[in-house]
Protein backbone atom coordinates (compact mmCIF):
# COMPACT_ATOMS: atom_id res chain seq x y z
CA UNK A 1 0.00 0.00 0.00
CA UNK A 2 1.35 3.44 -1.00
CA UNK A 3 0.28 6.58 0.84
CA UNK A 4 0.71 10.32 0.57
CA UNK A 5 1.24 11.73 4.04
CA UNK A 6 0.74 15.34 5.14
CA UNK A 7 1.50 16.35 8.72
CA UNK A 8 1.44 19.84 10.23
CA UNK A 9 2.43 20.70 13.81
CA UNK A 10 2.16 24.38 14.79
CA UNK A 11 3.03 26.29 17.97
CA UNK A 12 1.96 29.81 18.94
CA UNK A 13 3.97 31.30 21.81
CA UNK A 14 2.48 33.79 24.27
CA UNK A 15 5.39 36.15 23.69
CA UNK A 16 8.30 35.97 21.26
CA UNK A 17 10.95 33.55 22.46
CA UNK A 18 14.45 34.75 23.16
CA UNK A 19 15.88 31.47 21.92
CA UNK A 20 14.51 28.17 20.69
CA UNK A 21 16.07 24.79 19.92
CA UNK A 22 14.13 21.71 18.82
CA UNK A 23 14.60 18.07 17.86
CA UNK A 24 12.15 16.70 15.26
CA UNK A 25 11.21 13.08 14.64
CA UNK A 26 8.47 13.28 12.00
CA UNK A 27 9.98 11.72 8.86
CA UNK A 28 8.52 8.23 8.17
CA UNK A 29 10.84 5.33 8.83
CA UNK A 30 12.72 3.19 6.32
CA UNK A 31 12.58 -0.43 7.54
CA UNK A 32 13.55 -3.29 5.18
CA UNK A 33 10.65 -5.64 4.59
CA UNK A 34 8.24 -3.38 6.50
CA UNK A 35 8.17 0.12 5.06
CA UNK A 36 9.86 2.25 2.39
CA UNK A 37 9.98 6.03 2.38
CA UNK A 38 9.78 7.03 -1.29
CA UNK A 39 9.96 10.79 -0.76
CA UNK A 40 10.03 13.03 2.28
CA UNK A 41 10.44 16.75 2.89
CA UNK A 42 10.22 18.75 6.13
CA UNK A 43 9.39 22.45 5.87
CA UNK A 44 10.00 24.73 8.87
CA UNK A 45 8.59 28.24 9.31
CA UNK A 46 10.28 30.53 10.22
CA UNK A 47 13.49 29.25 8.72
CA UNK A 48 15.90 28.10 11.44
CA UNK A 49 19.38 29.56 11.74
CA UNK A 50 20.78 26.03 12.21
CA UNK A 51 19.60 22.65 10.96
CA UNK A 52 21.28 19.26 11.19
CA UNK A 53 19.78 16.03 9.82
CA UNK A 54 20.97 12.70 11.22
CA UNK A 55 19.91 9.24 12.42
CA UNK A 56 19.56 8.42 16.10
CA UNK A 57 20.63 5.17 17.81
CA UNK A 58 17.39 3.39 16.94
CA UNK A 59 17.58 4.37 13.26
CA UNK A 60 15.02 7.17 13.39
CA UNK A 61 15.42 10.21 11.16
CA UNK A 62 16.16 13.29 13.30
CA UNK A 63 16.30 16.99 12.42
CA UNK A 64 17.87 19.35 14.94
CA UNK A 65 16.96 23.03 14.51
CA UNK A 66 17.89 26.22 16.35
CA UNK A 67 16.83 29.88 16.16
CA UNK A 68 19.10 32.75 17.13
CA UNK A 69 16.50 35.52 16.78
CA UNK A 70 13.18 35.71 18.68
CA UNK A 71 10.24 33.82 17.14
CA UNK A 72 6.54 34.07 18.07
CA UNK A 73 5.43 30.87 16.36
CA UNK A 74 6.77 27.67 14.82
CA UNK A 75 5.24 25.46 12.13
CA UNK A 76 6.60 22.09 11.01
CA UNK A 77 5.16 20.65 7.80
CA UNK A 78 5.87 17.18 6.45
CA UNK A 79 5.06 15.94 2.95
CA UNK A 80 5.96 12.32 2.24
CA UNK A 81 5.11 9.35 0.06
CA UNK A 82 5.44 6.00 1.82
CA UNK A 83 5.04 2.37 0.84
CA UNK A 84 3.82 0.23 3.73
CA UNK A 85 4.68 -3.45 3.32
CA UNK A 86 2.38 -5.38 5.64
CA UNK A 87 3.90 -8.65 6.83
CA UNK A 88 1.05 -11.15 7.20
CA UNK A 89 1.29 -13.59 10.08
CA UNK A 90 0.48 -17.04 8.74
CA UNK A 91 2.07 -19.26 11.37
CA UNK A 92 3.04 -18.82 14.99
CA UNK A 93 6.76 -19.55 14.90
CA UNK A 94 7.43 -18.10 18.34
CA UNK A 95 8.69 -20.33 21.18
CA UNK A 96 6.74 -21.10 24.36
CA UNK A 97 6.97 -18.08 26.63
CA UNK A 98 8.96 -20.00 29.24
CA UNK A 99 11.63 -20.80 26.63
CA UNK A 100 12.02 -17.28 25.24
CA UNK A 101 14.76 -16.49 27.76
CA UNK A 102 17.00 -19.18 26.27
CA UNK A 103 16.63 -17.60 22.83
CA UNK A 104 17.43 -14.18 24.29
CA UNK A 105 20.71 -15.57 25.61
CA UNK A 106 21.55 -16.50 22.03
CA UNK A 107 21.31 -12.83 20.95
CA UNK A 108 24.72 -11.37 21.91
CA UNK A 109 24.57 -8.29 19.65
CA UNK A 110 23.68 -4.89 21.10
CA UNK A 111 22.79 -3.17 17.83
CA UNK A 112 19.74 -0.90 17.61
CA UNK A 113 17.40 -3.81 16.86
CA UNK A 114 18.64 -5.98 19.72
CA UNK A 115 15.83 -7.14 22.04
CA UNK A 116 18.05 -6.54 25.09
CA UNK A 117 17.36 -2.77 24.90
CA UNK A 118 13.65 -3.38 25.46
CA UNK A 119 13.56 -5.52 28.60
CA UNK A 120 14.29 -3.12 31.46
CA UNK A 121 12.61 0.01 32.78
CA UNK A 122 12.96 3.11 30.61
CA UNK A 123 12.38 6.83 31.26
CA UNK A 124 8.57 6.67 31.00
CA UNK A 125 7.96 3.01 31.76
CA UNK A 126 8.40 1.56 35.21
CA UNK A 127 7.25 -1.86 36.34
CA UNK A 128 3.86 -1.62 38.03
CA UNK A 129 2.50 -4.31 40.36
CA UNK A 130 -1.12 -3.85 39.26
CA UNK A 131 -0.20 -4.09 35.60
CA UNK A 132 1.97 -7.18 36.18
CA UNK A 133 -0.80 -8.90 38.15
CA UNK A 134 -3.31 -8.07 35.40
CA UNK A 135 -1.03 -9.51 32.72
CA UNK A 136 -0.47 -12.74 34.63
CA UNK A 137 -4.23 -13.16 35.11
CA UNK A 138 -5.05 -12.85 31.41
CA UNK A 139 -2.29 -15.10 30.04
CA UNK A 140 -3.51 -18.44 28.65
CA UNK A 141 -1.98 -21.65 29.96
CA UNK A 142 1.53 -22.27 28.58
CA UNK A 143 1.32 -19.62 25.84
CA UNK A 144 3.74 -19.02 23.04
CA UNK A 145 5.36 -15.59 22.95
CA UNK A 146 3.01 -14.42 20.19
CA UNK A 147 -0.06 -15.83 21.94
CA UNK A 148 0.95 -13.91 25.07
CA UNK A 149 1.22 -10.66 23.10
CA UNK A 150 -2.21 -11.14 21.55
CA UNK A 151 -3.84 -12.17 24.82
CA UNK A 152 -2.46 -9.17 26.72
CA UNK A 153 -3.35 -6.73 23.93
CA UNK A 154 -6.89 -8.06 23.64
CA UNK A 155 -7.47 -8.01 27.40
CA UNK A 156 -6.10 -4.47 27.68
CA UNK A 157 -8.38 -3.31 24.87
CA UNK A 158 -11.36 -4.75 26.76
CA UNK A 159 -10.23 -3.36 30.12
CA UNK A 160 -9.40 0.24 29.09
CA UNK A 161 -11.50 2.86 27.34
CA UNK A 162 -10.14 5.21 24.66
CA UNK A 163 -10.70 8.79 25.82
CA UNK A 164 -8.85 11.63 24.12
CA UNK A 165 -9.54 13.99 27.05
CA UNK A 166 -8.65 11.66 29.93
CA UNK A 167 -4.86 12.02 29.98
CA UNK A 168 -2.06 14.21 28.69
CA UNK A 169 1.41 13.49 27.41
CA UNK A 170 2.88 13.37 30.94
CA UNK A 171 0.29 11.08 32.59
CA UNK A 172 2.05 8.10 34.26
CA UNK A 173 1.03 4.68 32.96
CA UNK A 174 0.04 3.61 36.49
CA UNK A 175 -2.54 6.42 36.64
CA UNK A 176 -3.96 5.65 33.19
CA UNK A 177 -4.29 1.97 34.07
CA UNK A 178 -5.80 2.65 37.49
CA UNK A 179 -8.48 4.83 35.86
CA UNK A 180 -8.86 2.42 32.94
CA UNK A 181 -8.90 5.08 30.25
CA UNK A 182 -6.49 7.02 28.09
CA UNK A 183 -5.14 7.53 24.59
CA UNK A 184 -2.93 5.38 22.38
CA UNK A 185 0.21 6.44 24.28
CA UNK A 186 -1.31 5.15 27.52
CA UNK A 187 -2.48 1.86 26.00
CA UNK A 188 0.99 1.30 24.56
CA UNK A 189 2.92 2.22 27.72
CA UNK A 190 0.75 -0.05 29.86
CA UNK A 191 1.10 -2.95 27.43
CA UNK A 192 4.88 -2.52 27.19
CA UNK A 193 5.23 -2.47 30.98
CA UNK A 194 3.15 -5.63 31.26
CA UNK A 195 5.01 -7.53 28.55
CA UNK A 196 8.43 -6.60 29.94
CA UNK A 197 7.32 -7.83 33.36
CA UNK A 198 6.91 -11.37 31.94
CA UNK A 199 10.19 -11.30 30.02
CA UNK A 200 9.01 -10.14 26.59
CA UNK A 201 11.16 -7.41 24.99
CA UNK A 202 8.72 -4.64 24.02
CA UNK A 203 9.16 -1.20 22.47
CA UNK A 204 7.13 1.81 21.42
CA UNK A 205 6.19 2.76 17.85
CA UNK A 206 5.15 6.28 16.91
CA UNK A 207 3.26 6.56 13.65
CA UNK A 208 0.12 7.45 11.76
CA UNK A 209 -3.07 5.56 10.96
CA UNK A 210 -4.89 5.52 7.68
CA UNK A 211 -7.53 8.24 8.04
CA UNK A 212 -10.25 6.70 5.87
CA UNK A 213 -10.58 2.89 6.15
CA UNK A 214 -11.44 0.64 3.21
CA UNK A 215 -15.16 0.23 2.44
CA UNK A 216 -16.94 -1.92 4.98
CA UNK A 217 -14.27 -1.56 7.69
CA UNK A 218 -14.65 0.39 10.92
CA UNK A 219 -12.68 3.57 11.44
CA UNK A 220 -9.76 3.02 13.83
CA UNK A 221 -9.36 4.96 17.08
CA UNK A 222 -6.61 7.55 16.93
CA UNK A 223 -6.74 8.18 13.19
CA UNK A 224 -6.99 11.98 13.57
CA UNK A 225 -3.57 12.39 15.16
CA UNK A 226 -0.22 10.71 15.48
CA UNK A 227 -0.77 7.21 16.81
CA UNK A 228 1.22 4.72 18.89
CA UNK A 229 1.44 0.97 19.12
CA UNK A 230 3.75 -1.74 20.45
CA UNK A 231 6.65 -3.66 18.97
CA UNK A 232 7.53 -7.02 20.56
CA UNK A 233 10.37 -9.49 20.00
CA UNK A 234 8.84 -12.97 19.75
CA UNK A 235 11.89 -15.17 19.35
CA UNK A 236 14.60 -15.97 16.82
CA UNK A 237 12.32 -17.30 14.07
CA UNK A 238 9.45 -14.81 14.24
CA UNK A 239 11.45 -11.75 15.27
CA UNK A 240 9.67 -8.44 15.84
CA UNK A 241 5.90 -8.13 15.54
CA UNK A 242 3.71 -5.04 16.02
CA UNK A 243 0.43 -4.90 17.91
CA UNK A 244 -2.04 -2.02 18.29
CA UNK A 245 -3.75 -2.40 21.70
CA UNK A 246 -5.92 0.69 21.20
CA UNK A 247 -7.65 -1.07 18.31
CA UNK A 248 -7.00 -4.72 19.28
CA UNK A 249 -5.22 -5.81 16.12
CA UNK A 250 -1.84 -6.63 14.67
CA UNK A 251 -0.40 -3.51 13.03
CA UNK A 252 -0.57 -3.81 9.27
CA UNK A 253 -0.93 -1.81 6.09
CA UNK A 254 -3.04 0.88 7.82
CA UNK A 255 -0.14 1.72 10.17
CA UNK A 256 2.69 3.93 8.88
CA UNK A 257 5.58 4.03 11.36
CA UNK A 258 7.64 7.15 12.02
CA UNK A 259 9.96 6.22 14.88
CA UNK A 260 10.67 3.40 17.34
CA UNK A 261 12.14 3.47 20.82
CA UNK A 262 11.87 2.19 24.35
CA UNK A 263 8.96 4.54 25.14
CA UNK A 264 7.50 7.89 24.10
CA UNK A 265 10.56 9.80 25.31
CA UNK A 266 12.62 8.24 22.48
CA UNK A 267 10.18 9.21 19.70
CA UNK A 268 8.69 12.61 20.65
CA UNK A 269 7.77 14.30 17.31
CA UNK A 270 8.82 17.79 18.44
CA UNK A 271 10.99 18.17 21.54
CA UNK A 272 13.05 21.11 22.64
CA UNK A 273 13.52 24.22 24.72
CA UNK A 274 11.92 27.63 24.25
CA UNK A 275 12.66 30.69 26.39
CA UNK A 276 9.40 32.61 26.48
CA UNK A 277 6.52 33.68 28.75
CA UNK A 278 2.75 33.46 28.67
CA UNK A 279 0.67 30.54 27.48
CA UNK A 280 1.68 28.36 24.55
CA UNK A 281 -0.85 26.87 22.15
CA UNK A 282 -0.30 24.04 19.70
CA UNK A 283 -2.30 22.50 16.87
CA UNK A 284 -1.67 19.60 14.55
CA UNK A 285 -3.27 17.94 11.56
CA UNK A 286 -2.65 14.59 9.88
CA UNK A 287 -3.75 13.26 6.52
CA UNK A 288 -2.78 9.80 5.21
CA UNK A 289 -4.29 9.15 1.79
CA UNK A 290 -3.88 5.96 -0.28
CA UNK A 291 -2.34 6.52 -3.70
CA UNK A 292 -4.39 4.89 -6.50
CA UNK A 293 -2.45 2.18 -8.26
Amino acid sequence: MIYDLALTIAYDYGRPSAQARNVLRVLPANRPGEQRRITGMIGITPRPAERTDRMDFFGNAVSEIAFHAPISDLTVRLQSRVERLARPLQFDLSPPLDRLGAQLLGQPALSADSPHHFLASSPRIRFDTEVTDFVRRVLPAQPTALAAVQAVGRALHEEMRFDAEATDVDTPLSEAFANRHGVCQDFSHVMIAGLRSIGLPAGYVSGILRTQPPDGQARLEGADAMHAWVRVWCGTDLGWVEYDPTNDLMAGSDHVSVAVGRDYSDVVPVKGAVRSSGQQQSTHSVDLVPVPV
